[in-house]
Formats: structure tokens, sequence, C-alpha cells
């Protein structure tokens, strides 16, 4: 296992306009760690210089102790998956499999040994002899992540693999590239813009906007805590509601644009002073009114309705801002409707109405399973 760590990394085209600005981060040995933000943020263009496919303008990139700015891709011991797949038609499995060992000269019966302990560790021993044609997109996906595990790299770096899968296909990849990281213990880097595969692969994760790192930590403390606007509509599905707002400690209350107030119990807002800010709150946090005795409740105009068997999903009115919520259950519920709804005050972020920092955080959510008793 080796660590990855990025030192001061920018990256620009034209030594003008940077791309990436100012990296700083540490990927500890054995650790899934996975790179996200929208299309265009700079996450690929970093694993590429990671990987020494894109030249470093600026900073430090050292790979365990050694400093890795201008060593070839071919001495930086990693292995790299790709969006596209990258295996050769030509080939068989088995072949696409050991072309990189071939490449390094490891005789026929190391190869011929790593490639079947791979191929049955993936579910691929009965498609060795056949062509990628010849696969589903799974199957092939499966080829290519074989051709980085054979290897036997302590780093593999993944850009955005699963995007070509189908969204059950997507689910069985996760768990299953997962699975194979926590078994070989591998350094893994991840690329997506999917914030559900964040959530659920990485140790932790690193959120990129405009090339510049706006939040790095483990997925649940990056939902329950998000640094700014951005991250807490990025991560959570549906996102965050956000609504610019005025404090009245006075009154303790929120006054969202319209007029419409939230009343909150003495003492939640203190310390804030008195003038703008943007209110955040998660779509399980708002709640319904009978359901949530004691939490402040507001009357709103129901906009859309999605029943989904299990919860019902709908959007209305907070003053002027559109707000969702998520309920448990299937509820009969129509746009135009006007209903009661409770907000869970200790749920609330507020975030600075100029820089967009967190100022306020939501109490801690998480749940823990009890222990049983010894007898």
């Amino acid at each position: 296992m080796k660590k990855v760590e990025l030192v001061g990394v920018s990256k620009s085209y034209d030594r003008q306009k940077d791309v990436i600005s100012n990296i700083d981060v540490t990927i500890e040995p054995g650790e899934f760690f996975v790179l996200v933000g929208p299309s265009g943020c700079g996450k690929s263009t970093m694993l590429r210089m990671i990987a020494g496919l894109e030249e470093i303008t600026g900073g430090t990139l050292r790979i365990g102790d050694q400093v890795a700015n201008r060593l070839p891709p071919s001495r930086r011991d990693l292995s790299m998956v790709f969006q596209n797949y990258a295996l050769y038609p030509h080939l068989s499995v088995e072949d696409n499999i050991t072309f990189g060992l071939d490449v390094k000269k490891i005789p026929k019966e190391e190869r011929k040994k790593r490639a079947l302990e791979t191929a049955e560790m993936l579910g691929l021993t009965d498609y060795l002899k056949r062509k990628p044609r010849e696969l589903s997109g799974g199957q092939r996906q499966r080829v290519a992540l074989a051709r980085a595990i054979v290897s036997e790299a302590p780093i593999c770096l993944m850009d955005e693999p699963l995007s070509n899968l189908d969204a059950k296909l997507r689910g069985h990849m996760r768990s299953e590239i997962r699975r194979i990281q926590r078994r070989l213990g591998i350094t893994m880097i991840y690329v997506t813009h999917d914030q559900v595969e964040a959530m659920t692969m990485g140790d932790r994760i690193m959120i990129l906007h405009e090339g510049k790192i706006q939040q790095i930590g483990s997925p649940i403390e990056i939902y329950n805590h998000p640094a700014n606007p951005f991250v807490a509509t990025f991560i959570g599905s549906p996102p965050m509601n956000l609504a610019p707002a005025d404090v009245a400690p006075e009154k303790s209350s929120l006054i969202l644009p319209g007029g419409e107030p939230i009343r909150l119990p003495e003492g939640t807002l203190s310390g804030l002073q008195k003038g703008r800010v943007t209110l955040g709150i998660r779509p399980e946090f708002l709640m319904p009114a009978e359901e949530a005795e004691g939490h402040p409740v507001f009357r709103a105009e129901v906009t859309n309705v999605e029943v989904l068997g299990h919860e019902t999903v709908f959007s209305f009115l907070a003053g002027t801002e559109e707000w969702t919520a998520k309920w448990n259950g299937q509820w009969q519920i129509r746009p135009g409707d006007r209903i009661p709804i409770a907000i869970d005050e200790e749920s609330i972020c507020l975030f600075d109405g100029e820089s967009g920092a967190l100022i306020k955080k939501p109490a801690d959510r998480q749940r823990f399973v009890p222990e049983e008793a010894t007898p």
C-alpha cells in the first residue's frame, strides 16, 4: 500500500488561468478516496496528473515517499481503469487481462496464474476465451477492472468507470468494486460526478468545483455538515433546501422572502447577529405537522407531488422559494393544496449570507444499533 500526496498542485493549459488551483490533500494507504464534482470541475484532470498523463503546472505530487512530478507513467506503480474500458477488440478476455503483464515480461506461467485467480474473483472464468464484442457492458467493465487488479499495483485509479452501465448494474458494480478494494487493501482513487457513488463507496470524499476544493471529509460528515451552499445542494438526493432569510434574534425567528416567518425555540439563534443568512434544511427534516408535536409549523402551497410507493416527495412554496419535502409512506396530496408542515429546528443549517461559510451546524442525527446485553 502507498499513500498519494498533493501539495499545492495546480494545472494550467495556457499558463494564465488555472483549471485546478492549489490542491492540498493526502490520500492514505489503503483508502478508498473519491473525487466528486460537476462536469468540468477538474476531477479527471487531477486523476490524469496523478497517473502521469497530464503535466503538473505547479506544486508537488508524491507517490509513497517519492516525488513523482517527472516520473513517466510506467514508473509510478499504479493501474488505471478508464470510462470507456479501453479493451483490445482483437484479443480474448484472458489476453486483455494479461496484456500489461506481457509488456512487463512477466513469465507466461505467472501470467496465467494471475489471470485465473483474478477471473475467478470477478466471475469471468467462463468468458476467458471470448472477445470483448461477445460480452455485456457489465462484463466488459469487469475485464477492465481485472486488468487493473492483475498488475498487483498498490494504487488503482478509476475514471467514472460505471457511467456507461444501467442503474441496476451500477448498484451491483459499486458493491463489487468496494468489496475487491477491501479484500486487496489497495489505495483506490475514484472519480465520479454521481453523488450516490461518492456517498456509498468512499472512505473520504473530496468535492471539487471550478478547480477548487470545497470540502474533504467522510460521506456522512459532509452530508450532515456541508461547508457551503454548493456542497449542501450537490450532496444529497433530493438536495438540501436553501433560501435567503433574515435573522430576527429578538423574536427567535427566521424571515423567508415573501415574509413567511419560521419561529424557532428560544436560544436557537443565540450568538447570531441580525442580518441576512442562507437557511438550509434537508427534505427529510420537513415533517407532517401532526407527527411533530412541539416543532415550529408553517403552512405551504404544494406545487408538485411524486408518490414513490415507500415514500412521497413533494415540492411547495416557502416564501418565494420552492422547497422539497420527503415523507415516509403514501400521502394523498395534490398540487394546489395548502398543508401544515413542521420543521425540525435542530436540523437547520445556516450559512453566512456573503461568504457562504457554515455558521450554524445541525444537530447530529446518527443512530446506532444497540449492543445486546451480555448474559
